[in-house]
């Protein structure tokens, strides 16, 4: 029970701490793709350590769960750990805490589901809009121009993603600002930038209490647009993906003094005009690895009064 309880509250404390933490670094918008693993491994941690403290729990409470986890332990593991003495309360924290991981499990699916949904609805307002040629397959060209009068670019994921562009921004978008465009929007799905989103969006609707989850959600957002600006950027240059963005936007009111959905855009401009120096590699790595080693520490803490017993 004692294990359960430290995982418990090492769970909470870098729940709470973890978010004040990276937020107070100014190396974020210098890396964002190193900022992204760093907060995938937080988060990695936090529902390891739920997760570990509910299967020490269930051992706790019940002989069952407790045969099948120490099945294969060495002699004196099991007792190291001394199980059963907390039994109710044991069973408590247990059923509380897969509650709320089936919780977490629905609040996934139910994102997925929503974001199939609004994919299929976007393919068919596209196929309404710009139907197709006779004898052209769904999806055969990566590039959609629709008619509109607002400027406008998207990716529409799918087996065959698709950047669509509406002719208002084409008739804006100047020289290679499409071509950077088309390489911001590639960065999402080449990264996968979706399934981040997806899962960000998850653990803050299902626990929207908890610091983390919606901190974690809120960079998620922010982050991987900057790390799509760095792709585009690497490929035509700073300025011309900052054009881009000023063009497709400016009508949007989103660089007036009033704040919008969209109120990013203007640091994302400021950023590619001011670059700062990235981060040594050196750097990079010792954040990479430290990073990678966040979610050994709740392992370590379960592990630990098992390797005192065969020490």
């Amino acid at each position: 029970m004692l294990v359960s309880l430290v995982l418990l509250a090492l769970g909470a404390l870098a729940a709470v701490l973890a978010p004040r933490l990276v937020s107070r670094a100014d190396w974020p918008e210098r890396e964002p793709v190193v900022a992204l693993w760093v907060w995938q491994c937080v988060v990695a941690a936090v529902l390891l350590c739920f997760a570990l403290s509910m299967t020490f729990s269930a051992a706790s409470a019940w002989q069952l769960v407790r045969g099948q986890v120490f099945a294969s332990a060495p002699q004196g593991v099991m007792e190291a750990y001394a199980l059963g003495a907390n039994g109710p309360w044991s069973a408590v924290l247990a059923v509380v805490l897969a509650g709320c991981g089936l919780w977490t499990g629905a609040m996934l699916t139910r994102e997925v589901h929503r974001s199939r949904l609004r994919r299929k609805r976007r393919h068919r307002d596209l196929l309404v809009r710009s139907p197709l040629l006779p004898g052209e397959e769904p999806g055969s060209e990566p590039l959609v121009v629709l008619e509109g009068e607002r400027p406008d670019a998207w990716w529409l994921p799918g087996t065959a993603p698709q950047l669509v562009v509406t002719t208002a921004a084409l008739r804006r978008l100047k020289g290679r600002q499409l071509d950077a465009v088309l390489a911001h929007e590639q960065g999402h799905a080449r990264a996968r930038h979706d399934w981040l989103l997806h899962c960000s969006g998850a653990l803050a609707a299902g626990f929207p209490q908890i610091p983390v989850f919606a901190a974690f959600r809120d960079e998620m957002h922010r982050l991987v647009e900057l790390a799509a600006d760095d792709v585009a950027s690497r490929r035509f240059g700073r300025l011309t993906i900052a054009l881009a963005l000023v063009e497709l936007n400016e009508d949007r009111g989103v660089f007036g003094p009033c704040p919008t959905p969209d109120a990013q855009l203007p640091q994302r401009v400021n950023r590619l005009l001011t670059p700062v120096p990235r981060l040594t590699a050196g750097r990079r790595l010792g954040l990479t690895a430290a990073a990678a080693l966040v979610p050994v520490v709740p392992l370590l803490v379960a592990f630990v009064p098992g390797l005192r017993a065969l020490g």
